[in-house]
C-alpha cells in the first residue's frame, strides 16, 4: 500500500509540473486539463490514504513532493495573474490589515 500511496503523490507532482509547463506556454486549456487530472488523483489519494501511514523515508519524499507542488502552484499563479507580482513591492514591510 505504501508504494501505491507514494506513486499517487508522484503522479500529482508530475501533473503539477505539466500544469506549470502549460502555463509557461500560455496554454490555459492544458492547465485546466492537468488541473482536472490533479483533482482526480487527489481524490484517489484521499480514499487510499485513510488509515495508512508512510514509512519515514517515504514521508521525506512526500514532503519534498509537497514543496514542489506548492512551488509549482505559486509559479502558475504568477503566470496566470502577473499583476499579483507587482503588488509584492507595495506589500513588503507594511503591516497587513483585514477589515
Amino acid at each position: 500500500m505504501e508504494q501505491s500511496l507514494i506513486d499517487l503523490y508522484r503522479a500529482i507532482e508530475d501533473s503539477s509540473a505539466a500544469m506549470l509547463a502549460a502555463a509557461s506556454r500560455e496554454d490555459w486549456g492544458g492547465v485546466m486539463h492537468h488541473e482536472g487530472t490533479c483533482a482526480v488523483l487527489i481524490e484517489q489519494l484521499r480514499s487510499s490514504a485513510q488509515g495508512h501511514r508512510l514509512a519515514p523515508q517515504l514521508r521525506k519524499e512526500k514532503a519534498r513532493i509537497m514543496r514542489r507542488i506548492l512551488d509549482n502552484d505559486a509559479q502558475i499563479r504568477i503566470l496566470a495573474e502577473p499583476w499579483l507580482a507587482s503588488l509584492d513591492p507595495l506589500l513588503q514591510g507594511r503591516p497587513q490589515f483585514v477589515h
